[in-house]
């Protein structure tokens, strides 16, 4: 493929799209002759999204990933600061997610990810900055167009799907905590301070009326499209409200999954986060029916070894008109990290059953 001159990107051509990675689809839900495969939608951020979309693109090469685009801190933070654009590195680790094990996709894997660190303790400006994010900002400066520099990006990983942002412009995320008051304030029954910055919103507890600023920040089209279009949806697993919640805080995305033909999965996570620290699985379903009352499920995905609660599990989500799958999808025991293959195998059997 024969990048055109600086100032000169088009967006990358279909047949480009095409020829980087031959199982890519140009129609979200577009399927070539005789293919009977899903088309599905993951949403979320971070580790729990990377999780969902390396075993999702094992088993669909219809995947779309729609990311959130509220990070502020280290490396993304910075860039989105001093550049203004969008926090690049929940959009980096989807792409890297994405690429194939083949030998150019365990390389750009790696290149994606890697860190600069000083030489000697030396401080540099590069201190931290994941390459990934740079290339991912340097293809949007050059091409105006979060989408289109997300296509380049994918089309040289030979990315296993796409990646799109929620919004195409940079979101806050704020939410209340309990907390002491302040002089003007003072503490009491009911004392709320509130968190702004998904950086440190992530790292507290009990948190509560979560909102984004702006609240009526416009959904990505694309990601409306894609959602629109898809066989399936899937929320989770992530930090509970710093990246799948917000998925169903934005007026526009939140519309298209709830109108969305597609079915619905929820997956949930293997152990609470920081966020969420003594909520039951079933709490973390009560929570996404609270900020968004029509949201109706298909499937919840839990392991069984993190759903202490199963009886109450059941309850909610048949309450959401789903019924709980569950299946051995932890690593190993006692972690937090899911395993890719048993992943994989267990929404092949959702999908299948449901198909």
């Amino acid at each position: 493929m024969t990048l055109p001159p600086t100032g000169a990107f088009p967006r990358l051509p279909l047949s480009s799209r095409a020829e980087a990675d031959p199982h890519h689809s140009p129609d979200p839900a577009g399927r070539r002759p005789g293919d009977e495969s899903p088309s599905v939608v993951a949403l979320g951020g971070g580790h729990g999204l990377s999780a969902n979309l390396a075993a999702l693109r094992r088993i669909t090469p219809l995947l779309t990933a729609v990311v959130t685009v509220a990070d502020d801190g280290g490396s993304s933070g910075r860039l989105r600061d001093e550049l203004g654009v969008l926090p690049p590195g929940d959009l980096r680790m989807a792409l890297a997610a994405l690429c194939d094990d083949s030998e150019w996709g365990r390389t750009w894997r790696d290149v994606m990810q890697h860190r600069f660190s000083s030489a000697q303790g030396r401080a540099t400006t590069l201190d931290n900055h994941a390459l990934g994010n740079l290339l991912i900002v340097t293809l949007w400066e050059l091409l105006g167009d979060p989408v289109a520099g997300l296509e380049w990006a994918g089309a040289l990983l030979g990315a296993r799907g796409r990646v799109l942002p929620m919004s195409t412009q940079p979101l806050v995320i704020a939410g209340d905590v309990p907390g002491a008051g302040t002089p003007d304030r003072p503490e009491g029954p009911g004392a709320v301070r509130t968190i702004t910055g998904q950086a440190v919103l992530a790292k507290q507890a009990d948190v509560c009326n979560v909102r984004l600023v702006p609240p009526d920040a416009p959904a990505c089209p694309q990601a409306v499209e894609a959602v629109g279009l898809a066989d399936w949806v899937i929320l989770g697993p992530g930090s509970w409200h710093t990246s799948v919640l917000p998925h169903l805080l934005l007026p526009g995305l939140r519309r298209a999954i709830c109108d969305s033909p597609a079915r619905r999965c929820v997956t949930l996570n293997l152990s609470p986060d920081t966020e969420t620290q003594g909520k039951t699985a079933a709490d973390h379903l009560r929570v996404l029916h609270t900020y968004c009352p029509d949201l109706t499920l298909d499937v919840v995905l839990a392991d069984p070894s993190a759903t202490e609660d199963g009886a109450d599990l059941e309850e909610v989500a048949a309450s959401l008109g789903a019924e709980v799958f569950y299946a051995d999808v932890r690593a190993h025991p006692g972690t937090a990290v899911h395993n890719t293959l048993r992943l994989a195998a267990a929404y092949q059997e959702i999908f299948e059953r449901h198909r």
